[in-house]
């Protein structure tokens, strides 16, 4: 059975421990290298017997810096790039195809982002050869036959041209420092700047610099960039985080436009827009950080609900241990009697803005979902509750203990994570290990640097800080960010388990309506318009969705395998039915 061994530097302290992983190796303690010693060690998969014991030294030292995977029996073929000896490797590419929307999806460290580098030329494979690249005709070679080969073909040959909108818009700043109009006017190739600046809202920041607009506005920005560039392929990484509800069916909308006759990929983790979005889709599955594989293409329903499922039938392979599904509401439990947090009649005026929220409470035991477009004061009122902000008008009475994760998340701890988290619990604590550490997936996380996190790193960690103080209302803004959707469930499981043994409150702002879905019993909604005025009120969770979602003009309906709502096409016959009905969205 063909093995991986990985070896995650930012973890591994050989120096510190010894190397131990070669002192423990019984290959190597009969006289074979199969752990060699050099800066970081290096285990020979050809002769490595599987057995483990580096991997177990190495948790015990507390690095948990190895990982030896045995891959699917029936993946018999060589991998499209390797990034070195014991690193990540990745095998198959998914197919862009002309006038097609093509969906990805899959957990994170999967290689979703390699493949987009591959596919767009920025990377060239190496066939799993650690000292160079592939050869074009090699890499045709293996998609003979597909639509793939073609695509290959042209990339080669520079026939085509890509156009890259990347995952992480937050370093665009640290790449470009002029002001917005001057970095989208350079690359207007199409002539269609003053559409795409009207369609995405962007008036208001074309005078601004790079580095002073928000992260929903630096979102917008770099779409407009990828889609007036003259391309033939167009690649977006990630292109709903930070935007809300109606800004991410918007852009989906823009991309079908404005991509017509054109080739497609998109990589996100907010199932209802990719399905809204999306022709066909691949999966991404493997091991986090050790290898990928990419599935077949499959139609968008089957796709997503394979993937729910958690087992790829064509490779007889199970990617989790149980499918994922979606219960209908907890909108329909009782809610508890006893209040926690009430307010009355909220008031704040800013120089430009202005909000006001309705009298409403907060119960003991609730998990409160607040959803709403961008700039109508949710973040604000967070503010307020968590004492950050002064209100101009009105009562919070009941004041607890508030425990505030922030929208954008930045920490200036100089340390690991170990010890940050030990600065507000017990991380060795085995209750603390099971209800905080295990459900985000911080343990092989715990002896990295705070400073060196990926995104999606530093909101676990953040939210695992937030969760971890003593408190008694605990207000988490945008959790769902830069998380893949396992993660995300597993964290609204934990919120609730959190909400309802520890009789806590938990107010949970976010755009993702699946994952509200799952966590609210209650929902505040916020109206209004954006960057200018404000409201909210509290309500049914049923209530607040048909009412956000009629303001937009877009109705869900239930997937009857999964559970999951799906976004209807717009004027369909559902989507008609729905809107006379009045049910934009299944609860």
């Amino acid at each position: 059975m063909p093995r991986i061994a990985v070896i995650d530097r930012n973890l591994c302290k050989s120096k510190k421990c010894g190397h131990l992983c070669a002192k423990v190796c019984p290959l190597n303690r009969a006289g074979k290298e199969c752990v060699k010693v050099n800066e970081f060690p290096e285990i020979n998969e050809s002769l490595c017997i599987g057995c483990g014991l580096c991997v177990k030294s190495c948790e015990k030292a507390g690095f948990g810096a190895i990982s030896i995977v045995n891959l699917p029996e029936e993946l018999k073929e060589n991998p499209i790039h390797r990034f070195g000896p014991n690193q990540f490797v990745l095998y198959r590419l998914p197919f862009p195809i002309k006038n097609e929307i093509v969906g990805i999806i899959g957990s994170n460290g999967l290689g979703k982002t390699t493949a987009l580098k591959i596919l767009s030329g920025e990377l060239k494979p190496n066939l799993g050869v650690l000292d160079g690249v592939a050869e074009p005709e090699q890499l045709i070679k293996i998609f003979r036959g597909t639509e793939l080969q073609n695509y290959l073909e042209m990339l080669i040959e520079k026939k085509i041209k890509t156009s890259v909108k990347p995952q992480r818009v937050d370093q665009i700043p640290f790449l470009y420092r002029e002001k917005v109009s001057k970095l989208l006017e350079k690359v207007d190739e199409r002539k269609i700047l003053n559409e795409l600046i009207s369609l995405l809202n962007l008036q208001s920041v074309m005078d601004s610099k790079i580095d002073e607009i928000s992260g929903g506005e630096l979102q917008r920005v770099a779409i407009a960039a990828c889609l007036a560039k003259d391309a033939d392929f167009f690649f977006f990484d990630e292109p709903t985080s930070f935007l809300d509800v109606f800004q991410r069916l918007n852009v989906a909308k823009i991309i079908r436009k404005y991509c017509e006759n054109r080739a497609v990929m998109v990589v996100d983790h907010d199932l209802a827009t990719l399905d809204f979005l999306a022709d066909r889709i691949h999966i991404f599955y493997g091991c986090p950080g050790v290898y990928g594989i990419v599935s077949k293409p499959y139609s968008v329903r089957a796709g997503i609900n394979t993937f729910l499922d958690g087992f790829i039938k064509e490779d007889n392979v199970r990617i989790r241990q149980e499918p994922i599904t979606f219960f209908t509401s907890l909108a329909e439990q009782s809610i508890s009697p006893e209040i926690a947090v009430f307010f009355e009649n909220i008031k704040k005026k800013f120089e430009k803005f202005q909000l006001e929220i309705r009298s409403g409470d907060i119960r003991k035991k609730e998990v409160l979902a607040v959803l709403g477009a961008n700039a109508l004061g949710k973040t604000t009122f967070a503010k307020i509750l968590a004492g950050e902000i002064k209100a101009d008008y009105g009562i919070i009475k009941n004041k607890v203990k508030i425990s505030y994760k922030p929208q954008y998340v930045q920490t200036d701890f100089k340390g690991t994570v170990r010890q940050l988290l030990s600065t507000v619990a017990d991380v060795e604590n085995d209750e603390y290990k099971s209800e905080i550490i295990r459900p985000l997936g911080l343990e092989k996380l715990l002896e990295k640097n705070v400073q060196e996190l990926s995104g999606g790193e530093l909101q676990r960690v953040a939210i695992a800080l937030t969760l971890s103080r003593d408190a008694n209302l605990y207000l988490l803004d945008e959790p769902s960010a830069f998380l893949d959707v396992e993660q995300r469930i597993a964290i609204g499981k934990m919120i609730n388990k959190i909400a309802e043994i520890k009789e806590k409150s938990v107010l949970v702002i976010d755009h993702d309506l699946l994952f509200l879905s799952q966590i609210g019993r209650r929902a505040m909604l916020f109206l209004g318009i954006p960057g200018k005025s404000g409201y909210a009120e509290i309500d049914t969770l049923k209530n607040s969705f048909n009412k956000f979602l009629k303001e937009i003009g877009i109705t869900f309906r239930k997937d009857p395998q999964t559970g999951r709502p799906r976004a209807n096409k717009p004027n369909s016959k559902i989507d008609r039915e729905q809107k006379e009905s009045g049910e934009f969205f299944y609860v």
